[in-house]
């Protein structure tokens, strides 16, 4: 059993809406499962930044985004902070078609390693940590929208007790369909894998891939997107 939840805060093209203070604009990600209890909490949120405009169907803000997540996918567990410079949008393409999307590039500290496993097998790995995020939702005359998030993390032997270092790659792909009102019903998948090479230990990887058909309900603004002046 599933549960996730997702909100998105100050989306740009909202009118007289200004990005003076940290997270004007967030996104918050959680998934609790039976099986794993929280199996991730990702959030990311705006520091530093300004909004602009191309044209007047394209809405954005860019800056310094600050950002937290932690992911189990019952095999591997990753937490991060990180420091990213990027940029939200919103494309209003017609009355009926909207493109959203983020961007971040930046770098923090991660700590990763197996869940499962002999203990001699537990390869704990701590250090400075690349990483990027693209995310990007395509909403249908508010009846359905489709969703695709990649995120890559870099996790090195730099400010790390030992050596090695690992990749890891995450990737959510949905469609959510509305039925009635606020009730719609979403097809998902998800991803994760993991690359990761240690003197002591050698290469290993690590993958799980679900699938799944799941209830949803819908926040009072349906799919999310901003109704502009």
């Amino acid at each position: 059993m599933l549960t996730d939840f997702s909100i998105d805060y100050g989306l740009p093209g909202k009118p007289d809406y200004s990005y003076t203070r940290p997270f004007d604009y967030f996104n918050l990600q959680a998934t609790a499962s039976s099986a794993n209890g929280f199996e991730n909490v990702m959030t990311r949120g705006l520091l530093k930044g300004r909004d602009y405009a191309v044209g007047a169907n394209y809405r954005g803000i860019w800056g310094l985004y600050g950002s937290y997540d932690y992911i189990a996918p019952q095999i591997f567990r990753i937490s991060t902070t990180a420091l990213s410079l990027g940029t939200t949008v919103e494309s209003r393409l017609s009355d009926s078609f909207a493109v959203q999307g983020s961007a971040l590039l930046g770098i923090g500290y991660a700590a990763v390693g197996t869940t499962r496993g002999e203990v001699s097998e537990r390869d704990y790995h701590y250090g400075v940590a690349p990483q990027a995020l693209v995310a990007m939702r395509l909403v249908f005359a508010d009846t359905s929208s489709l969703d695709f998030t990649a995120r890559e993390y870099f996790v090195s032997n730099i400010g790390a007790e030992r050596g090695g270092h690992d990749n890891i790659v995450r990737v959510d792909a949905s469609y959510t369909h509305r039925v009635k009102r606020r009730h719609a019903f979403t097809i998902k998948y998800l991803g994760n894998r993991r690359d990761a090479s240690f003197p002591d230990l050698g290469s290993r990887r690590q993958t799980r891939r679900t699938i799944g058909l799941f209830y949803t309900l819908l926040g009072q603004d349906g799919f999310g997107n901003v109704e502009w002046r």
